[in-house]
């Protein structure tokens, strides 16, 4: 059975570019090494969070604002990415349970409208997971080219002043324990920073791209359901509504109310984390782009800060639209079977449309850690309140 449900997601359920990103992460069903895949990322971003903090903890006095906000933004990216991870391992019973749902909900697509609807929203899907990665792997590119037009900068500057080796920037910005500043070691070190970063935001845009898969898929399961709703009351010679019609709309929603139950469950405790870490890192980074303006010099930090803030900022509007997007499909159901012309048929077939109508008055949504809901108004909220503080660094720098 278990050989069944994964052919079935291999066949399109989620993108292909997705399934590999799970795979090397260690949370994709039946993935070979799956424990030495989770525990190469866990070793390996503990590290590198180790001495990426050491750095802000040794810099803190001595370095300026903006070269403190820099390596912060990176350094709370990676630490988001760690629990998001973390998170992930804990509940990958729970995403495979929604694999499990995803395929069924595919083999149950018995009329042509249903296959056409899920085909229509599986290439939506593709086309923004591969969009989503995407952006995450060119913004990785665009802040390492900003560290090297930077270095190629300070090089030419020292030059002219003294002959010594100059401080040399890393693509993270970590307080190693040896010398780095030399060669070979410092090609070394840059070379395994900047393959580390591009995996772990190919990983970050993996993660957003699956929950705008799963969403997507639930959207289109109501699509389906509305569809049903309206078709078994389209016979004007007495609305003859089929017993077991009505059942099998009554499965399916009962189907989409779990699966949207274990993505609030996946997905609760990461947004919190997202609420939280994104409202400080859009903060450090606007408060880059805002000091960069202006500035002689501000270019390389502008090829560096602006896509990454754009990613950024991404993230958490993918997040916050998830939610809006479930609570708005999920009162389509309410609407459609009041629609239904329930009144006219048996009073049995007529109160269960009734329960169905009042079940879906409890909306689907997603939460930030089981307090708030996730709607585009939070994401509002997370840009007002990180141009409050990039108001206020700004007037203390």
């Amino acid at each position: 059975m278990k050989s069944k449900i994964d052919s079935s997601i291999l066949d399109g359920t989620v993108s292909r570019s997705i399934e590999i990103g799970l795979r090397v992460i260690g949370v994709w069903p039946d993935s070979s090494y799956a424990f030495l895949r989770r525990a190469f990322w866990m070793i390996t971003l503990t590290m590198a969070q180790t001495f990426q903090y050491r750095y802000f903890v040794i810099h803190i006095r001595t370095d300026d604002l903006s070269h403190l906000m820099d390596g912060l933004s990176t350094t709370m990216s990676y630490s988001l990415l760690l629990l998001k991870l973390t998170i992930f391992w804990i509940n990958r019973r729970i995403f495979h349970d929604i694999l499990a749902m995803m395929a069924r909900d595919r083999s149950d697509c018995a009329t042509d409208w249903a296959v056409c609807s899920m085909s229509r929203t599986t290439y939506v899907s593709h086309r923004s997971s591969n969009l989503i990665i995407g952006l995450y792997s060119m913004s990785v590119f665009l802040y390492g080219t900003g560290v090297l037009v930077a270095h190629g900068d300070g090089v030419d500057d020292e030059a002219d002043v003294q002959p010594a080796v100059p401080e040399r920037e890393l693509f993270l910005k970590m307080e190693l324990p040896f010398e780095s500043n030399v060669s070979p070691v410092y090609e070394v070190v840059m070379v395994t920073q900047f393959f580390h970063q591009l995996a772990a935001a190919t990983i970050v845009g993996v993660l957003n791209a699956l929950i705008v898969s799963l969403i997507l898929h639930v959207g289109g399961q109501i699509d389906i359901m509305c569809r049903g709703l309206v078709e078994i009351s389209s016979d004007d010679d007495g609305f003859d509504l089929r017993t077991t019609t009505i059942k099998a709309l009554i499965r399916r929603h009962q189907r989409i109310i779990a699966l949207s139950a274990d993505i609030e469950t996946l997905f609760s405790y990461i947004a919190l984390m997202q609420f939280l870490w994104n409202t400080l890192v859009i903060c450090c980074l606007g408060f880059l782009i805002v000091t960069s303006i202006g500035d002689t010099q501000g270019s390389t930090m502008l090829i560096k800060s602006l896509f990454f803030y754009v990613v950024i900022t991404l993230e958490a509007f993918i997040f916050c639209y998830a939610g809006e997007y479930l609570s708005a499909k999920s009162r389509m159901i309410g609407d459609a079977a009041y629609e239904a012309k329930w009144y006219n048929s048996s009073p049995t077939q007529s109160r269960t449309l009734l329960l169905l109508i009042l079940r879906s008055q409890r909306k689907l949504t997603i939460t930030i850690g089981k307090f708030m809901d996730l709607s585009l108004e939070r994401f509002t909220t997370i840009i007002k309140a990180s141009a409050s503080y990039v108001s206020v660094l700004h007037a203390m720098s």
